[in-house]
């Protein structure tokens, strides 16, 4: 059985598509496209990319990934959540029981004027909360008016983000010996300003490589996080045509 790798000749994080994709997922960069699955309902997807393909001929690992190869051509590369060991061996049982495995991450998402901060254990929010501070609105006055505006604007965001560092040193410091790893989303700026704070220097070695996307921080958006942050994203590679 020829490992997926060395059967396309391709990294996973460069190969390109020359046929048809089909639909569903998000279009990945370089070409593909992305899949997200609960780990629970990972051994289920991957016989369903079996039965989907005329079953899987190859299986190995890339820089981390489980690489699946259909007899069609398919490829799938299943990342590892964040906290969760890179793929070592190319075992699709040992995968799904390493990538199901409950773990504790933290969560900070941030925009402009609101911050969600949280501990999860598995799909389980076990600490969460969410603050939001004012912060005005762009203007569209000009001269030393809309200097002044962008000025008191600048401060509000400044003290919103001094703000979320309090709260973030008050729940995720005190954790961060017990984390996993730490994932974070909402707006790159302002979640980098809050990690800039030195007193949570501790928590850079936890920051995950993945980012989510999340609209301003509520409860109800830091808890669909939580399932984000544990998806298994798999980029598809289609057969080429």
């Amino acid at each position: 059985m020829a490992p997926a790798a060395e059967a396309t000749g391709r990294s996973w994080q460069t190969v390109a598509v020359r046929g048809g994709e089909a639909a569903g997922g998000r279009p990945a960069a370089g070409g593909g496209r992305w899949v997200g699955v609960p780990p629970e309902r990972l051994a289920k997807w991957i016989s369903g990319f079996g039965e989907r393909h005329g079953g899987v001929v190859g299986v190995a690992t890339d820089q981390g990934a489980l690489v699946l190869t259909g007899d069609d051509g398919a490829v799938a590369f299943l990342l590892v959540p964040p906290g969760a060991p890179v793929a070592a061996e190319a075992d699709v049982d040992a995968f799904v029981q390493l990538t199901g495995a409950y773990r504790r991450i933290g969560l900070l998402l941030a925009r402009k004027a609101a911050v969600g901060i949280g501990v999860a254990v598995g799909p389980d929010l076990t600490v969460s909360k969410v603050d939001s501070h004012y912060v005005q609105s762009r203007t569209a006055a000009g001269g030393w008016s809309q200097q002044r505006f962008a000025r008191r604007r600048d401060n509000q965001a400044k003290a919103a983000a001094e703000s979320a560092a309090d709260l973030a040193v008050r729940l995720l410091l005190p954790a961060a010996g017990t984390l996993d790893a730490l994932v974070t989303g909402g707006d790159r700026r302002t979640v980098e300003t809050i990690l800039a704070d030195r007193r949570l220097a501790p928590l850079a070695p936890l920051v995950a490589d993945r980012f989510l996307d999340v609209p301003e921080p509520r409860h109800a958006v830091l808890e669909a996080a939580v399932a984000q942050a544990r998806e298994i994203r798999i980029r598809l590679i289609d057969p080429i045509r």
